[in-house]
């Protein structure tokens, strides 16, 4: 059964958590709230983490700044490549407060591809679940990147400074809805050193945030019984680099150095009944809440095609995960 939501791998996640029948996120809450968040956290922690990184991506092609009040709006696709040894975790790493035994110590994140692993639960009242972990979506992403899609456009309003907005209305369906928001300056420097300003070198500073909230209603999409059951996804990711770039009619070649970090949060809301193997009832009531933090210093080289006002640009970052950019801007003054 294949569920889509919003934005890149929050979607994919979610189709291989919240979806799965009989197993997955449905058997994983019956693990106990410690166990079910520490379970969930490992499988799920490359799309929390590599969103804040493929959201912080693509606020530039160039150093250079806009005229008072040229603009541009591009059109880009960044993606946060999925470190090899995140794709998989093992249960040894990990502390649990019933007794866990799997069937392997590896199984794969919600990046990877391995085979999952069966866990056998004995709480500690005695009660007996058993289940394979999720399956990973690694073969459904291209490159394994995070991916997350970015539309913005930039203004020149005085003194070299540009000002960026990416804005994704409230969209959706009854199950699923999301938005977005990110606002960022990017402020040339060379204008302070005289004559050098005329040079088709061009340097400029950059700080640009990003906020996504996606709701996914679980209640709509399971078997459990409960009430009030839903999934809140929040993400924050900032940015902070020094932008150079070469500028010359035909092609400009760009890169910046900085830093990259944020927050995303989890929460799985409402009551969850089921009943063990064993026959017993059990009920948990907001069992998961996770919280990540990631940052890292981040540097970037790329390129761009200029053919009048239209460009072509594509770069890559090197960070704790790896992020690629392509896109395409319509660009005046």
């Amino acid at each position: 059964m294949k569920k889509t939501l919003l934005f890149g791998l929050l979607a994919l996640g979610s189709t291989g958590l919240f979806a799965q029948e009989d197993d997955g996120f449905e058997a994983i809450v019956k693990a106990g709230t410690a166990d079910a968040n520490t379970l969930m956290g490992a499988y799920i922690a490359p799309a929390m983490e590599g969103l804040v990184y493929s959201m912080s991506g693509g606020w530039y092609h160039t150093a250079k700044t806009h005229k008072q009040w040229g603009f541009d709006i591009t059109i880009g696709f960044n993606g946060a490549i999925v470190p090899s040894e995140k794709e998989m975790f093992s249960f040894s790493d990990l502390e649990f407060e019933n007794t866990v035994v799997a069937s392997s110590n590896q199984t794969p994140t919600v990046a990877g591809n391995i085979t999952p692993a069966d866990l056998t639960v004995t709480t500690q009242d005695g009660d007996v679940v058993r289940f394979t972990m999720p399956e990973g979506v690694k073969d459904d992403l291209p490159l394994n990147a995070v991916p997350a899609p970015a539309i913005q456009a930039s203004l020149g309003v005085f003194k070299g400074t540009d000002l960026m907005v990416r804005f994704v209305p409230e969209v959706g369906s009854d199950d699923v809805k999301g938005k977005l928001f990110g606002a960022g300056f990017k402020h040339d420097i060379m204008q302070y050193f005289g004559p050098l300003d005329k040079l088709p070198l061009n340097i400029s500073v950059l700080g640009a945030f990003t906020n996504m909230n996606v709701d996914y209603d679980i209640q709509a999409n399971s078997d459990l019984e409960g009430s009030n059951q839903a999934a809140e996804f929040k993400l924050n990711s900032y940015t902070v680099q020094g932008v150079a770039s070469l500028d010359f009619p035909f092609v400009t070649v760009y890169g910046g150095l900085g830093y990259t970090g944020g927050k995303s949060e989890i929460n799985v809301l409402g009551t969850y009944e089921f009943e063990y193997d064993n026959g017993q009832p059990g009920e948990v009531v907001d069992p998961i809440a996770l919280s990540y933090n990631p940052s890292s210093v981040r540097a970037s080289l790329g390129a761009r095609l200029n053919l009048a006002f239209f460009k072509i640009f594509a770069d890559y970052t090197v960070q704790e995960y790896s992020n690629v950019t392509a896109g395409i801007a319509f660009s005046f003054r």
